[in-house]
């Protein structure tokens, strides 16, 4: 099977691809990743006594303005109306667990802002415990599930 790539034009140069014919429809994308921690860098995090303050409510926090801020980040991202940006954080047995939907009524899909939401997020948690554990380590960030547009439900087996 052969695909062209859309955000390359017919002379191998990278544009925006043009989504103006499509039609409006709900659209939502799910993404999750991992920041393996320390147990004791956990504990921590888990008793909100870390130097820097609530680091699961800051990276709350950062993980919607990164989805919020993605086509500013991501060169080719259409900028789309966010209805929402859900993001789930919670200390697990290796590391803090991130999971992030997100969804839009719009004319492009919104898997890049579910994965900016993560990923900022995790970047957030590594700022505010890089000096209890400088090994802190971001893993799995992956689009788990996606609805709507052209291509329909997608769900990662």
């Amino acid at each position: 099977m052969t695909e062209k790539l859309t955000h390359i034009n017919d002379h191998g140069e990278a544009h925006m691809v043009d989504v103006s014919d499509r039609a409006e429809t709900t659209r939502t994308a799910t993404a999750s990743g991992k920041v393996l921690l320390t147990k004791e860098v956990l504990a921590l995090i888990a008793s909100g006594s870390t130097p820097k303050g609530d680091v699961l409510a800051t990276a709350r926090i950062a993980g919607i303005m990164g989805a919020k801020k993605t086509s500013e980040l991501i060169p080719l991202c259409h900028p789309i109306a966010i209805s929402s940006v859900n993001v789930e954080i919670k200390v697990v047995e290796d590391g803090v667990s991130i999971i992030s939907t997100v969804k839009i009524a719009d004319r492009t899909g919104v898997e890049m802002e579910a994965l900016t939401a993560v990923s900022i997020a995790a970047l957030t948690i590594i700022d505010m415990v890089k000096a209890l554990d400088p090994g802190a380590t971001i893993i799995n960030v992956r689009v788990e599930e996606k609805d709507g547009g052209r291509n329909g439900h997608w769900k990662r087996t």
